[in-house]
């Protein structure tokens, strides 16, 4: 059977127009040979995300960016097709991600843990990962304060480090030079001395060496002569603690007879003390003395006579 030629441009112009359309729709992310779910997100900015791009679960893709739309309110609502093999938890954050230095873009699902899955025509969580400006734009402030603090020291010490400043500190690195010499001079001269002085040096450490060696020797008889110090100190202390408690004892003793002697009326004092005849006779004789002094006192003259020319005859 032969086919006519408008049979056979009919039938090419229909597959290229398939073929158009089949690419028109890969073009624009739609898959017409797999079966997809459709999921939404909305965010501030996309920052050059595009459709078509891939949508990625750990690095491995799972579906694309089938279409991007402008809202009134500035938003931008994002639509995904993920191929329905792949179920995703209602939780899941669609975060838009760079994928090179070069600014390339992608969407990054973090599954979240949710037992429940989300459905198709859901909105999911969405996200937006800080691009290198902003991640670096932290560090580059507090290298601009670094800098700032950096200028404000150097500028501190140009101020510092003035003529003046530079010759002091040449003279301190010359005085130092001047000790060292000094020391240097010092460990020559000491070390001289030391050589010449060796062998009294070395009479010395042998001398000194030979009293050691006599102690280690004698160090039996040492320690027996020390023990018997330390015995004969010890017998002379307490000997004479002995003779001092003696000497107190009969102290007490002579003492102790006196009072009982006294207390007995024995002696003078004993009498005085338990004899009351002898205590009044005593008070009565201190009186009369005392009034016979009284009476002298206001008639001397019965007591004392003086004449010029001699006493008369009675």
């Amino acid at each position: 059977m032969k086919i006519k030629n408008e049979t056979k441009v009919g039938i090419l112009a229909t597959v290229a127009i398939a073929i158009l359309v089949l690419g028109y729709s890969f073009l624009k992310g739609n898959d017409v040979f797999t079966s997809e779910n459709t999921y939404y997100a909305v965010y501030e900015r996309v920052d050059g995300l595009t459709v078509s791009k891939p949508v990625y679960v750990n690095g491995y893709q799972i579906g694309r960016v089938s279409g991007l739309t402008l809202l009134p309110n500035g938003t931008i609502l994002t639509e995904f097709k993920i191929d329905k093999k792949y179920e995703l938890p209602e939780n899941t954050i669609a975060r838009i991600a760079s994928t090179d230095l070069l600014g390339g873009k992608a969407i990054v699902f973090d599954l979240g843990d949710s037992k429940v899955y989300a459905q198709t025509g859901d909105t999911l969580q969405s996200d937006v990962q800080k691009n290198i400006m902003e991640q670096v734009e932290p560090i580059q402030k507090k290298a601009e304060a670094l800098f700032a603090v950096l200028d404000s020291v150097l500028s501190s010490v140009n101020n510092t480090i003035s003529p003046d400043f530079q010759k002091n500190i040449n003279r301190s690195l010359q005085s130092i030079a001047n000790t060292l010499n000094t020391l240097e001079n010092t460990a020559t001269q000491v070390d001289g001395m030391v050589g010449t002085e060796k062998s009294k040096i070395s009479g010395i450490l042998t001398n000194m060496e030979s009293i050691s060696a006599n102690f280690n020797d004698n160090n039996e008889k040492l320690t027996r002569i020390f023990a018997n110090l330390e015995t004969v100190s010890d017998k002379a202390a307490r000997l004479n603690f002995e003779e001092t408690m003696n000497k107190a004892n009969m102290a007490v003793s002579d003492l102790q007879l006196a009072v009982d002697s006294i207390n007995s009326g024995k002696g003078s004092l004993g009498k005085l003390l338990n004899d009351d005849e002898l205590y009044n006779n005593l008070q009565d004789a201190s009186k009369s003395l005392d009034n016979l002094i009284i009476d002298v006192k206001q008639n001397p003259k019965r007591y004392v006579h003086f004449s010029i020319f001699g006493r008369k005859a009675e």
